[in-house]
């Protein structure tokens, strides 16, 4: 089957006391969080078990291939964020009847040896996406796309699609980003509920406060974009005291400035890899995946006994697929065509979250616990992200700068 050709413009109690508002908490300087919601009690959502099996292009053998690709998201000024998905440039539409290309949610659920879990676990709990500009197609968007692989529908009118925006404003490449992470959430945890709040723009005031607001309403918080470290005004608005945050490490490779805020101690630092097979799994560092040493924050005790060459924090903490030739189907129609396939680690980002939201535990530590529990994860040892060698580029057993510790195995880190 020819591909069209288009031209692509953890497990530790809450011990903080939380408090919840209807309204966006003042203030930038300290964290704010929600009681955490327990999975046990009734579901809106019909139980993902029911779900059909359905053919993949992955099942056909058509996928994974290497493309061209391209960042969605361009350059920007000193202060603002960069969302950190990456397009397919050469696919677009059906790669085979009713087959979009791309890695769909059973596969990526096989490849993480998730499927039971994602099956079963997940209600009652809900993971927010802090994104910025507005993407009024996002909700038909996602449904399309959970309908399309057997998913149960996630809408406002039944309680599992919740949309907080502050701004009205468009952009393409942020909507197509909006999309991306609420698939991929869909994809990992089917019970899961979804929160998007949008930012009124991409500025770190802006989507500090959306956190701010995404923190008292979900245990889990995905944040798929990144600048470059050097203000710490902002730092306390990402604490993981009653839950978990974690961020993509940014898709430059190594890079002598960390990328914020997955630097934060306080923050899961995620990176990427390629995803080659599915079954059996397959894996190597992504070789743009990000990864590097903080020049402002110290290394973290749950780092103090490994060999990163970093003297203080370094990043990943763990990483999922990202590379663009082992991408994910996306649906997406703000100003693009549908079915499409993205990379980035803005799909590992969303990922690991929703795999933290399986797992059903609002840690206060949650970057501590994925290094005390390391048995249940991938340990991917080949593959480089630069030029600076073992560990920070170069992937090998244990830890490493692209991949961190590895990916999931399941839930038993996370």
């Amino acid at each position: 089957m020819r591909f069209t050709t288009v031209t692509a413009i953890a497990a530790v109690a809450v011990l903080t006391a939380c408090t919840e508002s209807n309204s966006l908490p003042s203030g930038t300087s300290s964290a704010f969080c929600r009681p955490h919601a327990q999975q046990s009690g009734p579901s809106i959502l019909q139980n993902a078990t029911s779900a059909p099996q359905i053919a993949t292009a992955a099942r056909l053998g058509l996928w994974p291939r290497k493309g061209p690709s391209a960042r969605v998201c361009g350059d920007v000024h000193a202060g603002f964020a960069r969302c950190q998905a990456w397009l397919r440039t050469d696919i677009q539409g059906l790669v085979a009847p009713n087959t979009p290309g791309g890695y769909a949610p059973s596969d990526l659920q096989m490849g993480y040896g998730l499927t039971s879990d994602s099956q079963n676990n997940g209600r009652g709990e809900t993971v927010a996406i802090v994104d910025a500009y507005d993407d009024p197609n996002v909700e038909s968007d996602l449904n399309v796309y959970r309908s399309k692989f057997g998913l149960p529908a996630c809408t406002v009118a039944n309680g599992c699609f919740t949309k907080q925006k502050y701004t009205s404003q468009t952009d393409a490449p942020w909507a197509a980003e909006e999309s991306v992470d609420v698939e991929m959430v869909s994809a990992i945890c089917p019970n899961c509920k979804i929160l998007l709040v949008e930012a009124a723009s991409t500025s770190i005031p802006d989507l500090s406060s959306a956190e701010q607001y995404a923190t008292t309403k979900a245990d889990y918080i995905s944040d798929s974009w990144s600048i470059d470290e050097g203000t710490e005004t902002y730092d306390g608005d990402y604490q993981a005291g009653c839950g978990t945050i974690v961020a993509a490490t940014g898709d430059h490779g190594y890079d002598s400035t960390a990328q914020w805020p997955a630097i934060l101690p306080s923050v899961v630092g995620v990176g990427g890899t390629s995803l080659t097979s599915i079954t059996p799994r397959a894996e190597t560092a992504w070789s743009q995946a990000g990864s590097g040493c903080s020049k402002i924050y110290g290394k973290p005790s749950f780092q103090s006994a490994l060999k990163t060459d970093c003297s203080m924090r370094a990043q990943a903490d763990v990483a999922a697929d990202a590379d663009p030739d082992t991408g994910v189907a996306i649906y997406d129609t703000f100003q693009r065509g549908g079915w499409l396939v993205f990379g980035g680690t803005s799909i590992a980002a969303p990922i690991v979250a929703s795999v933290f939201a399986l797992g059903g535990y609002a840690s206060a530590n949650p970057a501590g616990n994925l290094y005390s529990h390391t048995s249940g994860l991938n340990d991917v040892t080949s593959g480089s992200n630069g030029g600076c060698g073992a560990p920070l580029c170069n992937a090998g057993h244990g830890w490493d700068g692209p991949t961190g510790l590895g990916t999931p195995n399941g839930i038993g880190a996370f």
